[in-house]
Formats: structure tokens, C-alpha cells, sequence
């Protein structure tokens, strides 16, 4: 692993590591493509203007999230079945968070129980991502459940009424081996060993009419912070302050649900503007390097999210592949703090970036 330096060297190596459904699953996108390659273009389309002879002998990342501290402003995304990269999966994954000082968001659709990534990692911070489903006491369970293990706070997805058109997934007849299962519905008949059906009978049991009054009705049965995840218009924004959320998360599900949806680095100064710092702002999709993480942190992010590279280290090397890569992106957003004059995270802001097409 020592010569696996940068994120792309762990996609390649995972590549070959991945059986080609898990890897396809992991990779593709929505539909052709488009907002999955435009998430990554986003970030060249930004360049960085340094600033010189400044003190930057000493470095800090440490940043407040949600109330609570983070060694530097990198978490992990939540990502559905992470025992098909690893057998240590989710376990492995909270466990490398926990050593790196971040946050882990827990899908719903985990390979590993609530109850088990909570014992596994108890020191780390960990949130719970959430649906809201047509039955609506399966959701409770779940956010019961969270919130006993000691989850920090809920996430809910805004943006997956439905599940987007994989076609990599269809082509694959994406399903999960019979060895695993979705370790939060034990007993709801998710029988994941016939072709298609943890996908096809997660779809049947997504609420299509969830509305802002579901909203307010999560709020009304948890204590937790809620995260809404999947925001990506300052409309929406303005509606989510209107409600209560307690952070917004710019985010297009990488790409994976609708097409042709911009791409979250450009939806992220709009929606900052809009929130206006009265409450915190975290976006995903398309981020590789340190150099991301600074951009998306000068145009207005208090903290970025991974998905694929965690899960590329994670195929690598379990806990330890995943922690590489969170240490990498960590050590590059601290090279490029000092190479552009910055010595403490909060100083990073828009005068530090410059939109290409304006030179």
C-alpha cells in the first residue's frame, strides 16, 4: 500500500481488488453519466490564488461542526452496503473515522447494524442517515434505534423518492451475495439473494409523496439534529431554514440519482449566500484531493464529505486502506493551506479562488 499515494492509485488498485458488480455499483452513475463526470470537472473549473510571505510554520484544520469539534474538515458520506468492498465493512470504515478524528454518516442501506458500528467505534462521531418510508413505524425503529446507540444526529435524504436509473446496475443485475444482507431490516423481508431485489424492494418501500410536513413530523419524534441531505437550490435552502433544519448538505447523491443536475460545487456559493451562516453547509460529490476540499471550503462549505475514495482505501485495506485515504486528503489540504499563505482552516474564503473563466 505504500506506493498508493494519491486517491486515484486506490481507485485503480480497488479496481482490480472489487469483483466488477461491486466495483460498477460503487463507480457508476445515473443515466449517462453527466453530473458524476461534471461533480469532479466542477472543481477545475476553480483555481486557487495564493497569497505570499506570510507565517505558515504552523498549521491548524481543527473545525466546529454541528457543534463538535473535527481534527480537520473531511468526513464520510453515507455509503450503502460497505461489506461488498471489505469484510470489515461498515466496521471498518466507522473505525478508521474514529482514528482520524472526523465523522462517519451510517447508511441505512449498511451491511452492519446500527447497534454494531455504534459498540464498534465509540468514541467516533457518527450520524445516522434516514428515509422516510411508507411505513412510517420502520423509520422511527430506526431513529429509536439511532438514537439509543448514541448517534450524534440524523441525516435525511431529500433527494431519493425513488432510486435513480443505474444502468450499470441493471446491465449487472445488481444484487447483493447471499452472504450479506441490509443489517437494519431484519425482519422486514428483504430477501437480498434473488437478482435485483435489495434494490428493487428498498424502491417499493421509499415514500414518493414525503413532503415538508414530513419534515416536521421527523422533528417531532427525535431530540437529534437533523442534516437534510440532497439540497441543491437555494430555494430549498430558504425552505430548510424556514423548517428547522439544523444544517443543510449540497448534495446529488454523486451523481447517482438524476442526470444532467449541476454539479455540486456550483450549486454550493448560491445556497451559501442564501443561509447566510445561520446554520452550517456541507457538500459532497466529485472531491479527491486536498485542493477540492480547500475549494469547497473557500466557496462557503464549513465541512466536505467523501464516498468513493473511502470505499476505494476500504477495498484496499479495510480500516487501514480507508484511514490512508482520509490521512492523504488531510495531507494535502495542509500543504495547499501553507502553499497559498493560510495557517488556520477558518482563514480559507472566496478571496483564495478565482472562477477560470473570469482570467
Amino acid at each position: 500500500m505504500d506506493k498508493l499515494i494519491c486517491i486515484p492509485d486506490f481507485e485503480q488498485a480497488a479496481s482490480k481488488i472489487l469483483t466488477s458488480n461491486a466495483y460498477e455499483y460503487y463507480k457508476s452513475g445515473a443515466d449517462d453519466e453527466s453530473t458524476l463526470s461534471d461533480n469532479k470537472q466542477a472543481y477545475q473549473r476553480w483555481l486557487i490564488k495564493p497569497r505570499v510571505l506570510r507565517d505558515v510554520s504552523s498549521r491548524k484544520l481543527v473545525s466546529t461542526v454541528l457543534d463538535g469539534k473535527v481534527n480537520f474538515p473531511v468526513g464520510v458520506s453515507p455509503s450503502a452496503m460497505q461489506k461488498l468492498a471489505h469484510p470489515e465493512g461498515e466496521l471498518g470504515m466507522v473505525r478508521a473515522v474514529e482514528q482520524s478524528g472526523s465523522i462517519y454518516i451510517l447508511s441505512t442501506n449498511s451491511t452492519c447494524s446500527i447497534e454494531e458500528v455504534a459498540k464498534a467505534a465509540p468514541a467516533a462521531r457518527k450520524w445516522f442517515q434516514l428515509y422516510v418510508f411508507k411505513d412510517r413505524s420502520v423509520s422511527v425503529g430506526l431513529v429509536k434505534r439511532a438514537e439509543a446507540a448514541g448517534f450524534e444526529a440524523l441525516v435525511l435524504t431529500v433527494d431519493a423518492p425513488l432510486f435513480g436509473r443505474r444502468r450499470a446496475n441493471i446491465r449487472n443485475r445488481f444484487a447483493l451475495p447471499s452472504h450479506l444482507k441490509l443489517a437494519n431490516f431484519p425482519s422486514e423481508g428483504f430477501n437480498t439473494s434473488d437478482k435485483g431485489s435489495a434494490l428493487s424492494n428498498l424502491d417499493k418501500i421509499m415514500d414518493q409523496s414525503v413532503t415538508w410536513d414530513d419534515f416536521k413530523w421527523l422533528q417531532s419524534i427525535t431530540k437529534l439534529p437533523i442534516v437534510l441531505k440532497g439540497i441543491m437550490s437555494p430555494e430549498d435552502a430558504k425552505m430548510a431554514l424556514a423548517y428547522g433544519a439544523n444544517a443543510i448538505f449540497v448534495s446529488n447523491h454523486g451523481g447517482r440519482q438524476l442526470d444532467t443536475v449541476f454539479a455540486t460545487l456550483d450549486a454550493l456559493p448560491a445556497i451559501v449566500k442564501e443561509v447566510a451562516g445561520r446554520c452550517d453547509v456541507y457538500v459532497d460529490g466529485g472531491i479527491s484531493t486536498g485542493s477540492d476540499v480547500f475549494k469547497a471550503l473557500a466557496l462557503g462549505a464549513t465541512m466536505v464529505f467523501i464516498g468513493r475514495p473511502a470505499l476505494w482505501g476500504l477495498s484496499v485495506s479495510g480500516q487501514v486502506g480507508a484511514k490512508r485515504v482520509l490521512e492523504i486528503l488531510r495531507d494535502e489540504l495542509d500543504l495547499t493551506m501553507a502553499l497559498s499563505g493560510i495557517s488556520d482552516v477558518k482563514e480559507i474564503d472566496s478571496q483564495y479562488v478565482i472562477r477560470s473563466s473570469l482570467l
